[in-house]
């Protein structure tokens, strides 16, 4: 019998640490516990998320802007810790676990005070600033890759290889068969620079895609995400080189165009990754340069060393590369069908369950759930997934 605990998740307000909070929520809810969620004004903002989770704002303290700004954010975690006490003593929690970003930490810390079981998930293959300043003293680190830089040697024993949660509608492309492709055929690629878009990807794609033979051009069908102050001059683009493609601002199916894809050109961020391997569909990944510890480089590494992925660096990523990508692929569906396979080798599919039971594992024997012991005990984690070993201390 499942006996019903609460669980608090904590998470900063952005769309990759916001999706996996909220399919641990959803999950937890199906096997009949009870969440709450502790985030920033963003976060509360991101629409059909959370819909059944009471939802708690609190101050950040996002640390940033030298000696004046640290004191200014130590007041704001001082601030969302008592604030978070306050809520525990009502909901009393079996378990806090942050998803990373600044509202995460001032409820971490306010459970560690209390006596609380704690993990955090890490969604890159470089452990995060919060992340990364609580490894010490959380009970487990749930990863999304073998191999996380930035975590210590000494905490392996407490991580965990869970993966990244990914929607239901994606874990089911994943079980279909790749689409039919062939060398004279239509060739299905999906350009997006994430939810901001990216104009590398709307400079050099175009600007590739018109050195191609036209005939290989006449065969493709685009669905590329832009900036919208892009749109209007990538259009033009596509028009003149009689390339058929939908631009788009915001993808709002975008499973339904991953599906249709034979393959996809994209920026490296972790959710991205995670969709492309539980999909199953090979992709040329051009990382963020200026993504805090260059993470995304990092969560890229997985996929290409599998043979899943082409990682290009931003400055190596010309149109000359766009089109000799584009026609090796093109030329050789063998190729293609493989890498897709190899791309699907790297997913992780259950990661939300495994995560579920990773944090139920912790807390009070169910027994004492049932009667209402007011003891606070803060058991061992469960065996979830894979132990990873740390590329950098």
């Amino acid at each position: 019998m499942t006996v019903s605990r609460h669980f608090v998740l904590a998470a900063g307000g952005t769309g990759g640490h916001m999706m996996p909070a909220h399919a641990l929520a959803e999950e937890l809810i199906r096997r009949g516990h009870r969440v709450a969620l502790i985030t920033d004004e963003r976060g509360k903002r991101i629409p059909g998320l959370f819909d059944e989770v009471e939802v708690h704002v609190m101050p950040a303290g996002r640390v940033q802007g030298g000696p004046l700004g640290w004191l200014k954010a130590w007041s704001g975690i001082r601030a969302g810790r008592r604030m978070a006490r306050r809520l525990y003593r009502s909901f009393r929690p079996t378990a806090v676990i942050g998803f990373g970003g600044y509202p995460a930490l001032p409820a971490l810390l306010a459970a560690l005070d209390a006596g609380v079981a704690t993990a955090v998930h890490e969604q890159n293959a470089v452990l995060g600033r919060v992340n990364r300043l609580l490894a010490r003293r959380v009970d487990a680190i749930a990863t999304a890759y073998p191999t996380v830089e930035r975590l210590k040697p000494k905490f392996a024993a407490k991580a965990h290889l869970v993966g990244n949660p990914v929607r239901e509608v994606v874990k089911a492309i994943g079980r279909e068969r790749f689409p039919d492709f062939a060398v004279d055929g239509p060739f299905h690629i999906l350009v997006t620079g994430g939810s901001q878009g990216a104009t590398i990807l709307s400079t050099a794609v175009p600007a590739g895609l018109a050195l191609l033979p036209p005939a290989l051009r006449a065969r493709l069908r685009l669905v590329q995400q832009c900036r919208p102050e892009d749109l209007d001059r990538v259009r033009a683009d596509y028009d003149r080189l009689g390339i058929s493609a939908q631009l788009s601002a915001y993808l709002e199916d975008l499973p339904t165009v991953l599906a249709q894809s034979h393959l996809v050109i994209a920026r490296a961020g972790a959710s991205t990754i995670a969709e492309l391997t539980v999909a199953g569909r090979p992709a040329i990944l051009v990382p963020l340069p200026s993504a805090m510890d260059d993470h995304q480089t990092a969560n890229a590494r997985e996929m290409a060393e599998e043979g899943g992925a082409h990682a290009i660096a931003q400055h190596l990523f010309t149109p000359e590369r766009v089109a000799a990508e584009i026609e090796g692929f093109a030329a050789d569906p063998d190729a293609l069908i493989a890498a897709a396979a190899r791309a699907k080798a790297c997913g992780r599919p259950n990661a939300t369950e495994d995560l579920a039971d990773l944090v139920e594992g912790f807390g009070r024997p169910p027994v004492m759930d049932a009667i209402g012991d007011d003891r606070r005990g803060v058991g061992a984690p469960a065996k979830a997934g894979l132990a990873v070993g740390s590329a950098k201390a």
